[in-house]
């Protein structure tokens, strides 16, 4: 077999490099347990020879014990178990370290498309007219969510990033002392981190990397488009949800929102203080200088203290002041340096990134019916009146609620969170804070209560400067979607809001709890068809729809290679905007470093320029439809007689580590929607959901019921049209190169005993005959001989990092095992608990 370049340069720069590097582990100073690193290797081969002769994890282990005399008691072996996991977390440190620093180098071998590839174009007249066009109103947002799965304390970060910048020198003396702090460094939360720490966690990741990135790109693309006005600061936009985002979330509140807020702008100012003074040490001229210290000046006083602010239009003013002075006076020296810094105030104003509000539809329903009992409209429920009147009270009442209204703490929080969104407006900039997304959205009523409330709690005679924004998440809500658009686009009170804000309505769709509720194919499916349909909808009613993913990391929850996916969306979806979630170990790993932010928005800005030049190669024909339609239609029967079996919730419950999710210090969200004593899917959270069987190594969301599906269709003489299917439509090709992503992270060999379990062994045998079916078709249509045939350092890359946590993984089933057998339940939870990590972060994108 032929090896690429770029598959050899993956080799030295990553393999290699780290398999030096991982010697280094060798005189980690771990307690108690010197020879960690000596064993480590040795337990690997156990795990591997033991679970391919099909042992059982309580096996391989104790049979490892009881080879090595280091262990003669069960105080001893607990102790080498959590020092392995210790270890494994250390070694993906460094892996990731390793691969992060060949990240530039590797590109250089890549085929993905780049903007300088577009660039290239602008010579010609016709592609050069259109690229320029596309780039002049087209808008990228990320969107950085409050569901982390993998954020380190901050003094690990900074580890991290020095030790990837060692690693960038090959400094080995520097690296081995970094690796022994981090050795001595916690890599854990001691406790769950509150919705602030959160926040600035996110935080420390605009400050560090993303305000230069994205100031980069900026100055880029106007630089290349010379022949062109350009002045879209929103091509690259930064969300945030840390603080926002309520839903399911009681630490979440109006007085954390303003505190975040402030937070960002603050942080902002810190950013903005460093450009100037940088600045200021070059522009020693006359006048200039007087400027240029008295904007430092009210920058630094706005850097500590929340009251003292510091306008966009001063800053601005000032900075173009001494634009105009350098030009009239001093021959325009280092106006490229002041430049780059009003690109950046004119991207990020005093906002840095915009704070998005939400919450659950069901919330807002029960404070609605709360007003309108206390307003004596209803006596009991909102079920008393017609839908007509319910509406009409909705958009035409006027009404003045304050907090004071209601005795219900929740119902106060979500009056005073609508106030402080002026509050934040008037701050940040009305960018600060204009989003209002609503979750669980299946009808009218998810928007129009929404709209009274801002118009009852705050905006009762002004035009209210907030998008609403309904996501639909669940099958239902998603074939319902049209509908209740086109009901809403209908009423002239809530048209005429849309005609203000631009006649712009921006749409979220679920990805994840899509796939949840109707497995992978289908969930990706309905969404394709939900963005065309809502696109259609729109644009009747003269309004321009943006569509906002709510992509987790995995496939199984809209994850993987973000390129392919909005490059194969169809010409029937609207292009004007690509904006996606960013979450948990997908923050650091695809936008943990400035040049892997940049190559990842950059991605996102070609999908949208590759769709507007040859938007034609997306058309999906009638019979490709057809096709797809029967394989989703196959696939969620599948999916949901598997969701529908008496053992699926039981199952997630007693064998996998669903329950030490809630126990692991990750996040300030509950793991589930409410206090029900039964657990049932609804409430169950897609983050502990997919990551679950993400732990189990069984990944049956991004699969399940694609092996079934197309078995049917080949067993019905339809193979050449499968084939044909993955050859020519993109958007087809996309989700099983996805899929196969999921299928070749799985490993069945690790939880193979469960199928002589008397309870479970009929579910297990469901979940890997599936598996196996999934693979050997999805093989079979695309002709390759081995799952990610066509992305070599991508699969060597997930092999490197399997390799690695397989130990964690085997004592993680141990542990499991031993809580089963009732054996020390409250030492071996611990340790399930402190296992969840290392396969977290390892995978990248596993929930």
């Amino acid at each position: 077999m032929n090896i690429s370049v770029r598959e050899r340069e993956f080799d030295k720069l990553v393999k290699n490099k780290f398999n030096i590097y991982n010697s280094l582990f060798l005189n980690l100073p771990f307690k108690n347990v010197s020879n960690t690193g000596i064993l480590i290797p040795q337990l690997y081969e156990a795990c591997k020879n033991g679970l391919s002769a099909g042992k059982e994890p309580i096996e391989i282990l104790d049979a490892f014990f009881d080879a090595n005399s280091l262990f003669t008691s069960e105080e001893e072996k607990i102790d080498f178990m959590f020092k392995v996991i210790q270890y494994v977390e250390r070694q993906v440190v460094l892996y990731d370290s390793v691969e992060d620093s060949a990240f530039d180098e590797l590109q250089k071998f890549s085929n993905t498309k780049r903007l300088n590839d577009y660039f290239h174009l602008l010579e010609k007249k016709e592609d050069g007219n259109r690229i320029s066009a596309k780039l002049a109103t087209f808008n990228t947002r990320i969107v950085f969510t409050a569901h982390p799965t993998q954020f380190y304390p901050l003094s690990v970060l900074d580890i991290i990033s020095r030790l990837r910048k060692l690693v960038t020198e090959n400094n080995i003396h520097e690296i081995d002392l970094t690796l022994q702090q981090l050795g001595l460094t916690s890599l854990t939360n001691v406790k769950k981190p509150t919705p602030f720490e959160e926040a600035k966690n996110v935080i420390y990741f605009l400050r560090n990397f993303y305000y230069e990135a994205v100031g980069e790109i900026y100055t880029y693309i106007k630089k290349n488009i010379q022949h062109f006005d350009y002045d879209n600061s929103r091509i690259i936009e930064l969300g945030f949800w840390p603080g926002g985002d309520r839903d399911g979330n009681p630490f979440v509140t109006s007085d954390v929102t303003l505190k975040v807020a402030d937070e960002l702008r603050m942080t902002l100012m810190k950013c903005y203080y460093q450009d100037v003074k940088n600045l200021e040490n070059k522009l020693t001229f006359r006048k200039v200088e007087q400027i240029i210290a008295d904007l430092r000046l009210k920058l630094y006083a706005s850097m500590f203290n929340s009251e003292n602010m510091v306008t966009y239009n001063e800053i601005i003013k000032s900075l173009n002041s001494v634009k105009e002075l350098l030009n009239e006076n001093y021959n325009g020296l280092f106006l490229d340096e002041l430049e780059k810094i009003l690109d950046k105030v004119n991207v990020f104003k005093t906002h840095f990134a915009s704070l998005d509000i939400r919450q659950n539809h069901s919330v807002h329903y029960e404070v609605i019916e709360s007003i309108l009992i206390k307003e004596n409209i209803i006596k009991d429920s909102l079920t008393e009146i017609s839908k007509e009147e319910l509406m009409s009270i909705l958009v035409e009442k006027d009404l003045n609620i304050t907090p004071d209204y209601f005795e219900d703490g929740l119902y106060k929080d979500t009056v005073k969170t609508i106030q402080s969104i002026k509050v934040v407006q008037s701050k940040n900039g009305e960018l600060g804070c204009n989003r209002y997304i609503i979750s669980n959205s299946e009808d009218i009523y998810s928007v129009l209560f929404v709209y009274a409330l801002l118009r009852w709690c705050s905006w009762q005679n002004e035009q209210i400067k907030i998008d609403i924004i309904p996501l639909f998440e669940s099958m239902e809500g998603m074939s319902n979607s049209k509908e209740i658009m086109d009901e809403l686009f209908k009423i002239p009170a809530y048209r005429k809001h849309v005609y203000f804000r631009k006649n712009i309505q921006t749409i979220m769709l679920g990805f994840s709890d899509g796939t949840k509720d109707g497995g992978y194919l289908q969930a990706n499916w309905s969404i394709y068809r939900t963005k065309e349909n809502l696109t259609e909808i729109c644009r009747k009613h003269n309004i321009e729809p943006i569509f906002f993913d709510g992509r987790g990391g995995p496939p199984a929850r809209g994850g993987g290679k973000t390129h392919r996916f909005y490059a194969s969306q169809s010409n029937k979806i609207s292009n004007n905007a690509i904006q996606l979630t960013i979450q948990g170990q997908t923050i650091s790993s695809k936008y943990g470093t400035k040049e892997h932010f940049i190559h990842n928005i950059e991605q996102l800005l070609t999908a949208g320029l590759s769709i507007s030049l040859f938007d034609k190669e997306n058309v999906i024909s009638d019979k490709h439809r057809v096709l797809i339609e029967q394989l989703a239609k196959l696939s969620f029967e599948s999916y949901n007689r598997l969701k529908n079996h008496d053992k699926f919730i039981s199952y997630l419950e007693n064998k996998s580590t669903l329950k030490y999710y809630s126990k692991a210090n990750i996040g300030s969200r509950p793991s589930k929607r409410g206090d029900k004593e039964k657990l049932e899917l609804t409430d169950l959270r897609a983050i502990s959901f997919v990551g679950s069987w993400s732990q189990l190594k069984q990944n049956v969301p991004g699969y399940f019921g694609i092996g079934t599906a197309i078995k049917t269709l080949v067993d019905d003489g339809r193979l050449d049209d499968l084939k044909e299917l993955f050859n020519n439509v993109s958007f087809f090709k996309a989700l099983i190169l996805n899929s196969m992503m999921s299928l070749t992270k799985s490993n069945f060999e690790l939880t193979s005993y469960i199928a002589k379990d008397e309870e479970y062994k009929e579910f297990w045998n469901i979940l890997s005959e599936e598996y196996e079916l999934s693979k050997e078709m999805v093989l079979l249509i695309s002709d390759y001989k081995f799952l990610m045939q066509e992305e070599h350092v991508s699969r060597s890359s997930i092999q490197i990092r399997e390799k690695i946590v397989l130990p964690l993984l085997l004592i993680q089933q141990y542990a499991l095992q031993k809580i089963e057998k009732k054996v020390n339940t409250e030492t071996y939870g611990k340790i399930v608990s402190r296992s969840l990590y290392g396969n977290i972060n390892a995978s990248r994108n596993s929930a």
